[in-house]
């Protein structure tokens, strides 16, 4: 057997402890038909004891970017716009601790109350699945409470002061966030306004070097994820290319 080193057995054991694939297996985001897809989500994140809904890919390139601005003295902090149970931050929590990294925060944002309500003139496909039983009583509108997801920070010894909140619906927390300057932005908010929210607020603040993460992106079926972020690369003059993960989830590298 390979003898890793520390901070690799050490980050390997959180991924898979966070997405629920220590003992269990993720489904097939990859390979598997839509419905089989579906089917297996539902039974290995929403009802399980996974404390993120990332595929272990989405670790994977989150680790990468993370390091990366690490190793290029990339300046700024971390945010994830959209955390669920938190899985997402505390691994990027993770990855600091493991890199003995302590002059960057990592952001927490998130309504902690549930997706917003989309306007159903504006966004008439996100209002449809919003509205539809499964999203309403099988996922809960990915509602989450502030006090669990300190839980579970707090379950990994990763609750500390290099860990902020911003507790609201986006529109209203991020113009006025005390960042600073951002070296990797996740963006999970899942709606084309969620999304407009954070890129238009915090895309400003990401250093060049930094990277943007949209965790939606390759989807079509039910939001506008990335009508908003082609939209706003457009607006805006953004000709980095989008690059893949996994079929839904796609990023950038800023270079200018």
């Amino acid at each position: 057997m390979e003898d890793k080193p520390a901070v690799d057995l050490y980050l390997d054991l959180m991924k898979k402890v966070l997405t629920n694939n220590l003992f269990a297996r993720e489904p097939d985001i990859e390979n598997e038909s839509e419905l089989k897809f579906v089917q297996g989500f539902i039974k290995h994140y929403i009802n399980g004891p996974a404390i993120s809904m990332m595929p272990m890919a989405r670790f994977d390139n989150l680790r990468s970017c993370i390091e990366n601005v690490i190793a290029d003295g990339v300046p700024g902090s971390l945010i994830e716009t959209g955390v669920w149970r938190g899985g997402g931050t505390i691994f990027m929590r993770a990855i600091l601790r493991a890199h003995g990294v302590t002059d960057r925060t990592v952001w927490v944002a998130d309504s902690f109350e549930g997706l917003p309500t989309p306007d159903a003139d504006k966004f008439p496909i996100e209002a449809e699945a919003h509205g539809k039983e499964v999203m309403r009583k099988t996922y809960n509108h990915f509602a989450v409470g502030i006090e669990e997801v300190q839980r579970n920070f707090a379950a990994f010894e990763l609750l500390d002061d290099q860990v902020r909140f911003l507790k609201g619906w986006f529109k209203d927390t991020l113009p006025a966030a005390p960042t600073g300057p951002l070296a990797v932005m996740r963006l999970d908010g899942d709606y084309y306004q969620s999304t407009v929210d954070a890129l238009s607020n915090l895309y400003e603040r990401l250093s060049v070097g930094g990277y943007a993460i949209i965790d939606d992106y390759g989807e079509d079926i039910w939001t506008y994820c990335r009508r908003a972020t082609d939209e706003f690369r457009q607006q805006h003059g953004i000709e980095e290319p989008m690059i893949r993960v996994d079929p839904m989830c796609y990023y950038w590298r800023r270079a200018r």
